[in-house]
């Protein structure tokens, strides 16, 4: 999972090299926090959220797929 939106974040930005993300366990979900560097969060979240909700739907379904619940959290 963590792999997945690494991949998917460096595509989108500018300065791929400050791509951070980061992985939290609870007891049924685990917890997937992305670092971006300050110009690249437009890009990342996207006009009206699309880009975030895109890729929190391709979690949903990968995460679906391996029985897990994995929520994707942008952090400034």
């Amino acid at each position: 999972m963590k792999e997945l939106i690494e991949y998917l974040a460096k595509a989108l930005v500018d300065n791929p090299d400050e791509v951070q993300v980061s992985e939290v366990t609870g007891d049924q979900t685990s917890v997937l926090e992305l670092k971006v560097a300050k110009e690249d969060l437009g890009k990342v979240i996207g006009k009206q959220g699309r880009s975030a909700r895109a890729m929190r739907t391709i979690l949903s379904a990968a995460a679906t797929k391996l029985k897990k619940r994995t929520v994707l959290e942008i952090i400034e």
